[in-house]
């Protein structure tokens, strides 16, 4: 780590390589004898290594199955240090070396935990760490008690450990082949797994802002945007599950009305953070599946442990075209102006993002042979790193697998952080005259 740092390259591009190095790392030991059960390919390993640590959940074998315990405890390894960010526990391994961390290293911890401010940046990074621990913690207990009594002590605890590890990461790995599907109508595990990546997938900034202020409207744009955008989404969604869903033999047909609510309650709020599921994906409806692609595409908070283009950016996007249909040039929420700077940015990452998107999936009309729906809710998915399948994954051919997890790693870093590790970024000293062009 420290002769990386020496070597002149930007925050981005070293994010980049030690991701790349965690990788090769995780799936050189996932290739070991002793971590699976009957071995597996060198590109599988590598790709589930990728899903894991870019916390997707996207998986070419059975988790519970292909993998031994070891080989279990590698990918949630994986999974923390991708969902909290491997530069977050550098930090805290520096501090218990006594060893002082330097302007380089705070540029890049800022960087790999999504900070736009760089003071205090160490001080969030410790917050992270130990309110990140203490969720997972109390996820742990509570799905314990749940577990304990059905599985036994041993398989209870550590089920309950690694879903709640898999959830408040927003990964969506799970130990069973159907995720879970055979507790659809549990009120328990549904709260609990639910309330683990809503928390995760809010943003560490948002949750230590509503820790710190004591009033609403003391609250940053951030907090406040995040706190409405995630209701309203969610909302929007459990409801449209629910009437799309209501009568389909497949998914909530056969359910009672509290099983329905419930599923509908899980299959609305996952689909921009986590990739666990409670009903079968495939037999979905294409306009729910259409819907949840949105909701994949739209994800979690900045500096969350979900993917996406992130909520605020979709946002800040919207209120642009209502500031654009009204006629005005700033952009105004909770009366405050949204930077130009800021919006130019979302802007960009959607561009971005929708190019890699379609790029992905013209490759994949190539390569896979599968209606067209199950490819785009696929790179979505992998983009979005919800994790989240209809059924394709496991018969991706060979270069469908790269595609993907080439998706799910820009998907981690963002479309931006890569582009910046190829393009030197240089202010403008001269600036040029204007003249309008048509659009629209």
């Amino acid at each position: 780590m420290k002769r990386l740092l020496r070597i002149n390259w930007n925050a981005p591009q070293l994010l980049t390589c030690i991701y790349c190095f965690i990788i090769a790392v995780g799936s050189c030991l996932l290739m070991l004898p002793f971590a699976t059960t009957k071995g597996i390919s060198f590109l599988d390993t590598l790709f589930t290594a990728t899903s894991a640590i870019t916390v997707t959940g996207l998986i070419v074998v059975d988790t519970g199955h292909a993998f031994t315990l070891f080989g279990q405890m590698i990918i949630l390894i994986l999974i923390q240090l991708g969902g909290l960010g491997i530069m977050s526990f550098a930090v805290f391994i520096y501090i218990l070396l006594g060893r002082k961390i330097g302007l380089k290293e705070r540029i890049l911890i800022q960087q790999s935990i999504n900070q736009s401010h760089f003071g205090g940046i160490i001080f969030v990074a410790r917050r992270l760490l130990v309110y990140s621990l203490m969720c997972e913690f109390v996820g742990a207990l509570f799905l314990a008690c749940r577990w304990i009594p059905e599985l036994g002590w041993a398989k209870g605890i550590y089920a309950a450990i690694f879903h709640s590890i898999s959830a408040f990461n927003n990964a969506g790995f799970s130990t069973w082949s159907d995720s879970l599907s055979q507790y659809v109508a549990d009120p328990i595990i549904n709260f609990v797994i639910s309330a683990l990546f809503i928390i995760g997938g809010l943003g560490f900034t948002v949750l230590l802002d509503i820790w710190n202020k004591k009033t609403f409207r003391s609250l940053t744009l951030q907090t406040k945007l995040m706190i409405y955008g995630t209701l309203l989404l969610n909302f929007i969604a459990v409801f449209a599950v629910f009437i799309l869903e209501y009568s389909n033999p497949h998914t909530l047909g056969h359910l009672s009305l509290p099983g329905k609510l419930w599923a509908s309650y899980f299959q609305g709020v996952v689909p921009r953070t986590a990739g666990f599921n409670t009903i079968d994906i495939g037999n979905l409806h294409s306009s729910t599946l259409f819907l949840m692609c949105i909701l994949m595409f739209i994800g979690a908070g900045s500096g969350s442990t979900g993917g996406g283009i992130k909520l605020t950016t979709f946002i800040a996007m919207v209120l642009c075209v209502v500031t654009f249909l009204r006629g005005k040039s700033d952009v105004v929420i909770f009366n405050r102006t949204i930077p130009q700077s800021q919006i130019i940015r979302s802007l960009s990452v959607a561009f971005l993002a929708s190019s890699l998107i379609f790029t992905a999936v013209f490759v994949l009309i190539i390569t896979e042979k599968a209606p067209l729906i199950e490819i785009l809710f696929e790179a979505i998915s992998a983009f979005g790193t919800v994790g989240m399948s209809m059924g394709l994954t496991a018969s991706l051919t060979c270069i469908g697998k790269i595609v993907i997890m080439i998706v799910m790693f820009i998907g981690k870093l963002g479309p931006l952080t890569l582009a910046f590790s190829f393009i030197k970024k240089n202010e403008a000293l001269i600036r040029h005259p204007e003249e309008d062009i048509l659009t629209g």
